[in-house]
């Protein structure tokens, strides 16, 4: 990774301690673009820390490397995991086993930044599966995190927030070629620029929104997300989309988020018949789309009629 790259990977993420500083505590979650030695040494503290998937076999202190450090502790615990669906592989299932520890990374010779110790103290986890179905890659991930890990719960919890990447990969998807295509914007000036990448990061986390609630385990209101306005619009939507059984009508309770997230599935093209796939974002981004205009709409009818 060049110098101007790790800048930016630093930047953003001291941006975000400041962002975020009344939070308790806060886990910036990286894949392995985050793993180097700055990240680790300058951003952590007390209420700030990291997790990323290793990309490089980090030189230790004590002159070993990481993995080989990682290849002399055993085995401790196997659990089987959810993998979601992605576009390179459908959702499966993983048995997989688990070992952590602890290693401290040795500062690397060539690096010029001033003011960083010559070695960081880390945690470490890695997840193998020894028997993946034929055909399909077995799961393996080495993970790298501040956070301090005393038995093996502590160590399926960073597993656990590690597989919580899936949000930032489809909040991306979102974001660019497949929802709002920032990369595809004309605007020049970095002021307008930043806008209208707050605009639409605040639409696509209301569709990761959506995605969190459609299966309506949260409980969690619509008025989280919509206005008053929007959920009387959503009621009268609704009834477009009721069938005549039980399965076709929306489950869910009247003005939840999950009630919401079902009539919007319905406005982006969803079925919701049992056989099909549950909706994703992009089919919330359409819907949602949809919705925008057909609000907009509904507004009108309140300033203009009589």
């Amino acid at each position: 990774m060049n110098e101007k790259e790790s800048r930016r990977w630093v930047e953003t993420a001291e941006a975000a301690k400041l962002v975020l500083s009344r939070a308790a505590r806060v886990t910036a979650i990286a894949d392995r673009e985050g793993d180097f030695f700055i990240m680790w040494a300058r951003l952590p503290d007390r209420r700030f820390d990291l997790l990323s998937r290793v990309m490089h076999d980090h030189a230790l202190i004590d002159g070993s490397k990481l993995r080989r450090a990682v290849e002399t502790v055993a085995f401790c615990d196997t659990q089987t995991i959810d993998l979601r669906e992605r576009a390179d592989r459908p959702a499966r299932q993983a048995t997989v086993c688990l070992r952590f520890g602890e290693a401290t990374i040795r500062r690397p010779q060539n690096l010029r930044e001033a003011g960083l110790p010559d070695g960081v103290r880390l945690s470490w986890v890695e997840i193998v599966e020894p028997a993946a179905p034929d055909g399909v890659e077995p799961l393996h991930w080495l993970l790298l995190t501040t956070h301090w890990l005393s038995s093996p719960a502590d160590a399926w919890q960073i597993v656990a927030w590690y597989k919580q990447r899936w949000m930032i990969e489809q909040f991306f998807r979102v974001m660019k070629n497949q929802g709002f295509k920032i990369e595809d914007s004309q605007l020049h000036l970095a002021a307008r620029l930043e806008k209208l990448v707050a605009i639409a990061a605040k639409a696509a986390a209301i569709v990761l929104q959506l995605v969190q609630a459609r299966s309506g385990g949260d409980h969690q209101p619509a008025s989280l997300t919509f206005t008053a306005a929007e959920i009387d619009t959503l009621a009268a939507l609704e009834s477009r989309f009721k069938g005549t059984t039980k399965l076709q009508s929306n489950p869910h309770s009247k003005a939840s988020l999950a009630w919401a997230a079902w009539i919007i599935a319905k406005l982006g093209g969803w079925n919701g018949y049992a056989s099909a796939k549950p909706p994703g974002p992009i089919t919330f981004f359409n819907g949602l789309k949809y919705f925008r205009a057909v609000a907009d709409g509904w507004a009108l009818r309140d300033m203009y009629m009589p």
